[in-house]
């Protein structure tokens, strides 16, 4: 029997292929930090804490490398995770979701400085269109062509329009000449900050009842009330009383409700009954504060803050201590600069001769993003995550920041605790007009003569408004049309111009009136352009989470801009918007869109145009960005 013989035996794998596999297997998988790039995060952040660096830190760590390099660099965020012990894609994430982080790759050329100019509805109306077109063309001229011109939302100062920001240094009532001065006087980051404040001066809240707060339409820095002046003047005198059980807090809850102190950022709860709800949850309890204040038209809040920050911190001593919160955390919009560092300084100064015992106070930096003003996104962000809103229930009274019971307040709410209690219930609840009580702080711009904060009583109408506290319309121009409550809060003609403004009264005219910015449109604006103008934002600001909000803005956008629009397929995206999105930004954003067909249809060719009205024109709002200065 013959047998073939046998093949060689032949090694599949050789010791030294063998020896690589385990070589590469052994190696750490993804990018790994650079040496330069880790001693780069170390140098800023600072030496490593026994405990690690803080997860809801995140957004913190990411502002200061950021502000150090203009920008933030990927080999950064990779020795951040490292230094964080996080993931990369967990860094990056929340680095990505936030307007004013911009992620770079290598080595790619950063701008000396930023130079942003709103486009937001007041600011569109007063020339910024204009601005963002002779600008790039006007620095280039000017040898300035490494400076970065940016079309940017709503930056809180709507008085002051057109508004423009060099890195962090605000050019009110800008023009071309103005913020090549600006640049030519500060031109690097580290000159380009906000101004420091002027000399200290009092500022007592109730003395304006009634009255338009001083003009600022050219102001960046006003007088402001330190720590000494604010103690002179009897400031902390009611904290201390009720920390230290002088005060009853039944007493203080019980005055709260009776004054009828609502929530001041747009959703108008009671004030005292949050309180009552929240105290009634499970220790350890928290409380968050809302300085967000994204909504284009409003800046009542920075007005305020920016001339008494110690008012304000009475009243979250207040609050804290009645609801018995343990740790507060403050989350202020990153474009108030100025109020930031105004804070950093009082707060500390307050830490360290305390009137009497205080909770845990953190100052927590936004970083551009509108979304972060509903309360639930906020809390994420606070979290150092993106600022994504949460489904409800649970609600965050019940399960809210870091997983506890959680107090959220916007800032004009504690403003005025210290005056409701000192002056009582009563003084605060007898002002009012037309049935309602209480006083608003209206933030006003557009067509009127006095833009500002007007602290008037409650329902008064928009047509009184002008007329008492804005020195009526500006030159040339004669009410046509009006936003109660900002982009969100709807669009109403001037015949509604008798409606008073407060809670609950414009919800029947398919409006309401959020924080109180009233913005005003003249017979030569026309209301289909500041629908389109607000939609925009909406698309730009939308979180993404879900889709009604995320394709329906965009969308919405796009169909707003025929001349005549498609109105079933708007009227649908509408409906799926308002019925199917997460939280309140894409609820709110078909209001525009109901109000221009149910009050101006016929600037959307769904009507005749109306006789006693100038021809139709198209306006500066709703012209597109010049090409590269999209946001």
């Amino acid at each position: 029997m013959n047998l073939a013989p046998e093949a060689p035996t032949v090694a599949a794998v050789s010791v030294s292929d063998m020896r690589e596999r385990i070589r590469r297997k052994s190696r750490l998988k993804g990018r790994q930090p650079e040496d330069g790039a880790m001693a780069d995060v170390a140098r800023l952040l600072g030496e490593r804490p026994a405990e690690g660096f803080r997860r809801d830190w995140l957004i913190e760590y990411l502002h200061c490398l950021n502000d150090h390099f203009g920008a933030l660099h990927d080999r950064h965020l990779v020795a951040l995770a490292r230094q964080m012990n996080v993931p990369m894609a967990e860094v990056y994430e929340v680095a990505s979701f936030y307007h004013h982080f911009e992620v770079v790759r290598a080595d790619a050329q950063v701008p000396r400085l930023v130079l942003r100019v709103c486009d937001s509805l007041a600011c569109s109306m007063a020339g910024a269109r204009e601005l963002l077109a002779q600008l790039p063309e006007r620095l280039r001229a000017a040898g300035q062509g490494d400076v970065q011109v940016q079309a940017v939302p709503c930056v809180g100062r709507c008085e002051q329009a057109p508004v423009a920001v060099v890195h962090q240094c605000p050019v009110p009532q800008a023009t071309v000449e103005q913020v090549l001065g600006v640049l030519q006087a500060k031109p690097s980051r580290a000159l380009a900050q906000h101004p420091a404040p002027a000399a200290a001066a009092p500022f007592e809240l109730s003395a304006w009842a009634q009255r338009s707060l001083p003009d600022g339409a050219r102001e960046t820095s006003p007088a402001w009330t330190d720590l000494a002046t604010y103690r002179a003047h009897g400031g902390y005198q009611l904290a201390a009383a009720v920390v230290q059980g002088e005060m009853n807090a039944e007493a203080v809850l019980g005055a709260m409700e009776d004054s009828g102190l609502r929530g001041l950022g747009g959703a108008g709860f009671a004030a005292g009954r949050k309180w009552r709800i929240v105290r009634e949850q499970p220790a350890p309890r928290v409380m968050a504060v809302n300085i967000d204040e994204g909504e284009p038209g409003t800046f009542k809040d920075r007005t305020y803050l920016e001339r008494d920050p110690h008012r304000f911190l009475e009243g979250v001593l207040i609050a804290a201590q009645v609801v018995g919160t343990e740790a507060v955390y403050i989350y202020l919009r990153d474009e108030y600069h100025g109020c930031r560092a105004l804070l950093q300084s009082e707060l500390a100064k307050l830490q360290a001769d305390p009137p009497c015992p205080l909770p845990h106070i953190e100052l927590r930096r936004g970083a551009g993003a509108y979304i972060c003003g509903e309360e639930s996104a906020m809390i994420e962000s606070i979290e150092g995550k993106r600022g994504e809103p949460r489904m409800r229930p649970p609600y965050i009274a019940q399960v809210g920041l870091f997983g506890r019971p959680t107090l959220e307040h916007n800032f004009e709410t504690l403003y005025w605790v210290r005056d409701v209690l000192e002056k009582g219930p009563q003084w605060f609840s007898g002002f009012g007009r037309h049935g309602r009580k209480g006083l608003r702080s209206f933030s006003v711009s557009g067509r009127v003569r006095q833009p500002g904060v007007k602290l008037a009583p409650a329902g008064i109408t928009v047509q009184e408004l002008i007329d008492e506290y804005c020195g009526g319309m500006a030159e040339g121009h004669e009410l046509y049309a009006y936003l109660p409550g900002g982009a969100s809060g709807g669009i109403l003609p001037a015949r509604l111009n008798q409606i008073p403004l407060d809670f609950d009264t414009l919800q029947p005219y398919g409006c309401f009136i959020g924080s109180a910015a009233v913005i005003v449109l003249g017979q030569h604006d026309r209301a289909r352009d500041a629908a389109l103008n607000v939609m925009r934002f909406f698309e730009h600001e939308s979180c993404g989470q879900c889709t009604p909000c995320r394709v329906g803005t965009a969308k919405a956008a796009r169909l707003m801009q025929a001349p005549q629009w498609d109105s079933d397929t708007l009227d649908d995206l509408a409906q799926v918007m308002a019925d199917a999105s997460i939280c309140g930004l894409g609820q709110a954003a078909p209001n525009p869109i109901r109000c221009i067909h149910k009050y101006f249809p016929h600037e959307v060719g769904e009507g005749p145009w109306p006789g006693d009205l100038p021809p139709p024109r198209r306006s500066a709002m709703a012209e597109q960005l010049p090409q590269g200065l999209q946001p």
